[in-house]
């Protein structure tokens, strides 16, 4: 996986995460609100139907109350009792029963085969002795209870709430009921109704989701695009400082070679060759061999300049001092040679051992005293330098200060097709895992490149 497709991952994932942990949260408490919105609504749909049932009953007592007598037990009011407690219900499977307390159905108006039947060890589908529930809570001062019965209307088995009070001087039981399927369509309708709600949030959440992905998603090609676009400008800008300073330094070899040691062998050659004459003509005139000991001793003399010319264009390329004596006497050596070229005061000074410090490490610090001293000396304006190397136990700092008018480095570090000589002091300390850092104001310049010396 290339960066770019790293950075747009890392970006992606923690939003889809966090998303999907909202998704979750939110689901979780949907169901739980839906949950105790469910139980709300069917608490007060039973209590509503609780109370509804006893004004019925109420109703029905109030209907026969002309015929109930206390204390009285005529048999003919009771028979019209039954006759109008029969023809009164509330929709198709709304009506009034009623038993004696041994069981017996005394009145049954939407299953008249049950009448005269005793019922006390009937159960419903559960094993529940239902009748005997009945007369119970009828006897215990009347109240609610819950059963299974044949609904009329579709002569199936369902769950009722029944209703139920006690006719003490008749020895009934006088109750209704409502089945309770009617209420769970009610809630799974709210149940159905709320899923959908769910559901639809839900695709909400993966619609915005989808959404902020594609969003960071092409951001981040956005932004890989255009810093790609900067990066090949500094690529392409560097590689043509590249090779232009290839291109420089063999100028500058040339010149060097063409301008110093090739003119000074040509002329040792001459002088050798008119030596040789001189010596030729010795016995002929003796006085000769003066002068020709005088062209050779010039010619050593100019061999010498050969060979310090030479010295000096190895130097720049590779000091010899840096793998004979190490990184502090090199670099005294340049600066020594910097103060005799530019004749600006240069201070050097090293404390501590470098010895453990990489081979590579002393190439990278002299590369980056080089590239600083020809900063200064190209564009500082500087009148004082000063050059510190302090070894430490497990790490080497190389600080170089000026008292020059210094420069914008935050935005010289930036600019597509300037800064390439701060760039590759960057770079060669970040390749050997060093520290780089550099701080510029009207008051002068301080370097500050740090490597540890265990590498």
């Amino acid at each position: 996986m290339k960066l770019r497709q790293k950075v747009i991952f890392l970006a992606i994932t923690p939003l889809i995460l966090a998303l999907c942990a909202i998704a979750l949260a939110v689901r979780h408490q949907a169901n739980v609100l839906a949950q105790q919105q469910r139980d709300t609504i069917q608490q007060a749909y039973l209590a509503s139907k609780e109370a509804e049932l006893e004004h019925y009953v109420t109703l029905a007592t109030h209907s026969i109350s002309r015929l109930y007598k206390a204390g009285v037990k005529d048999q003919a009011s009771m028979d019209e009792a039954k006759r109008i407690l029969g023809s009164l219900s509330f929709g198709d499977d709304g009506y009034f029963f009623i038993y004696d307390l041994k069981g017996n159905s005394l009145m049954h108006p939407r299953q008249p085969e049950l009448v005269g039947q005793n019922l006390w060890e009937l159960k419903d589908q559960n094993g529940t002795p239902t009748i005997q529930r009945l007369l119970k809570r009828a006897q215990s001062g009347g109240g609610y209870e819950r059963y299974y019965w044949v609904k009329p209307s579709s002569h199936k088995p369902a769950p009722k709430l029944g209703y139920v009070i006690l006719l003490k001087d008749w020895g009934w039981m006088l109750g209704t009921g409502i089945y309770l399927d009617d209420v769970d369509r009610a809630l799974e309708k709210v149940d159905t109704q709320q899923r959908a709600n769910i559901q639809n949030t839900m695709l909400w959440i993966t619609g915005i989701a989808i959404m902020a992905a594609l969003v960071v998603a092409g951001a981040g090609v956005a932004l890989n695009i255009s810093e790609l676009r900067v990066a090949d400008a500094k690529l392409k800008a560097l590689a043509q400082r590249v090779v232009e300073s290839q291109e420089e330094e063999r100028a500058r070899l040339s010149r060097d070679l063409h301008d110093g040691i090739s003119q000074w062998l040509v002329s040792i050659k001459l002088q050798i060759e008119a030596g040789i004459i001189r010596l030729g003509h010795v016995q002929a005139r003796p006085d000769q061999c003066a002068a020709a000991q005088g062209v050779f001793e010039h010619a050593a003399e100019q061999l010498n300049n050969v060979l310090g010319e030479v010295r000096r264009i190895s130097h720049n390329l590779r000091p010899a001092l840096l793998d004979d004596l190490g990184l502090a006497a090199a670099l005294s050596h340049l600066a020594e040679e910097f103060r005799l070229s530019s004749e600006v005061p240069i201070d050097f000074s090293a404390e501590g051992s470098t010895e453990d410090l990489p081979e590579v490490a002393n190439t990278v610090l002299f590369r980056i005293a080089q590239e600083a001293l020809t900063n200064i000396e190209r564009h500082a304006g500087a009148s004082h330098i000063d050059i510190r190397l302090t070894g430490a136990e497990r790490a080497v700092t190389l600080r170089i200060s000026d008292n020059g008018h210094g420069f914008d480095a935050d935005g010289i570090a930036v600019h597509p097709k300037r800064g390439i000589g701060l760039r590759n002091m960057m770079e060669r300390m970040e390749a050997i895992g060093g520290q780089f850092s550099i701080s510029s104001s009207s008051a002068g310049t301080v370097l500050l490149a740090h490597v540890s010396n265990e590498g």
